[in-house]
C-alpha cells in the first residue's frame, strides 16, 4: 500500500497535492448515515451515497477508500451524538446510569448499529471519548485495569443486548402492525398449554410471578440497569462504591479518573 496507511483515521481528510475537494469528509458521513437511518446499513452503500450527495461514486473513493472505512466513519459519527461531561463526576453510578441512557437512546435512532459485530473496530475520536468517559468512571478504584475492562465490558454487553431486543420489537411490530401485548395475547394458549403441563416449573415461575414483561420499556431498561451496577457496585472496594469528593477547580481537577 506504499506509504497510505491502511486505518482511516491515520489517512489525512484531503491529500497535500491537488485540486481542492468538493465535499467533505463529514458530508459523505452525513449523508450514508441518513441512508442507512431510512433505509438500513446495506443500503449504505458507496453508489447510494454517491447518489445522495451529487456525487460519482468513484470520486468517493478519494475520500473514503473503502466501505469498511466508510462503516467506521459513520459509526463513530453517531457516537458523536452523545451528550456527555468532559470527565466522570465522581458518581460512578451516576456516570454509568448517564452513559447508559445516551448510548440507548442513540442506538434506537440509528437501529442499524444494532446489526454490527462489536469487533475489529480501531477506535475514532468520538469512540475513544466515551472509552476515556466510560472506563474512567470506573478507573481509579482500587481495581486492576483488566477488572475494570471486564466490569466496563458487563455494562456495555447489557445496554446492547437490550437494545438489539428493543430494535428487534420495534421492527418486528412495524413488519406485522403488532404491537408487544398483542403478540403476548397471541401465544397466551400456547403458554398456557405449556403450564398445564406441569413440565416446565421454572417456566411457570416466570410467567406467573415476573413483573418485568409487564414493565413499559423505560421502565424494563432502568430495573435491570440497577441490578447490573449493584453488580458492579459489589466488584468495587467497599470504600471506593461510594461517589468521590472530586475538586472542581484547580489542578487536582484536571485528571478527576486519578482520585482514588
Amino acid at each position: 500500500m506504499g506509504d497510505t496507511p491502511d486505518i482511516i483515521w491515520l489517512r489525512p481528510e484531503r491529500p497535500a497535492r491537488g485540486p481542492r475537494p468538493a465535499y467533505s469528509r463529514a458530508q459523505i458521513i452525513e449523508a450514508a448515515v441518513r441512508v442507512a437511518d431510512a433505509e438500513g446499513l446495506e443500503a449504505a452503500s458507496m453508489r447510494r451515497v454517491a447518489v445522495e450527495i451529487g456525487a460519482g461514486t468513484m470520486s468517493l473513493y478519494r475520500y473514503v477508500p473503502r466501505r469498511e472505512d466508510l462503516i467506521e466513519l459513520m459509526i463513530d459519527h453517531v457516537h458523536g451524538e452523545l451528550d456527555l461531561p468532559d470527565r466522570p463526576t465522581g458518581d460512578w453510578r451516576a456516570d454509568l446510569t448517564l452513559l447508559a441512557e445516551r448510548l440507548r437512546a442513540m442506538s434506537v435512532r440509528h437501529s442499524w448499529l444494532v446489526r454490527l459485530p462489536n469487533v475489529g473496530l480501531v477506535f475514532g475520536p468520538n469512540m475513544l471519548r466515551i472509552v476515556e468517559f466510560g472506563i474512567g468512571t470506573l478507573d481509579g478504584r482500587g481495581l486492576p485495569i483488566d477488572e475494570v475492562i471486564v466490569l466496563a465490558g458487563i455494562f456495555r454487553g447489557y445496554v446492547d443486548g437490550f437494545v438489539r431486543d428493543e430494535v428487534t420489537w420495534m421492527e418486528n411490530e412495524r413488519r406485522t402492525g403488532q404491537t408487544y401485548e398483542e403478540l403476548m395475547a397471541t401465544a397466551a394458549p400456547y403458554v398456557w398449554h405449556l403450564l398445564d403441563s406441569g413440565d416446565h416449573p421454572t417456566f411457570r415461575k416466570i410467567v406467573v410471578e415476573a413483573r418485568q414483561p409487564h414493565m413499559d420499556v423505560d421502565a424494563r431498561f432502568a430495573y435491570g440497569l440497577e441490578r447490573v451496577l449493584d453488580a458492579i457496585a459489589a466488584s468495587l472496594p467497599d470504600d471506593t462504591a461510594r461517589p468521590l469528593d472530586l475538586p472542581t477547580s484547580g489542578p487536582a481537577a484536571a485528571r478527576p479518573c486519578d482520585q482514588g
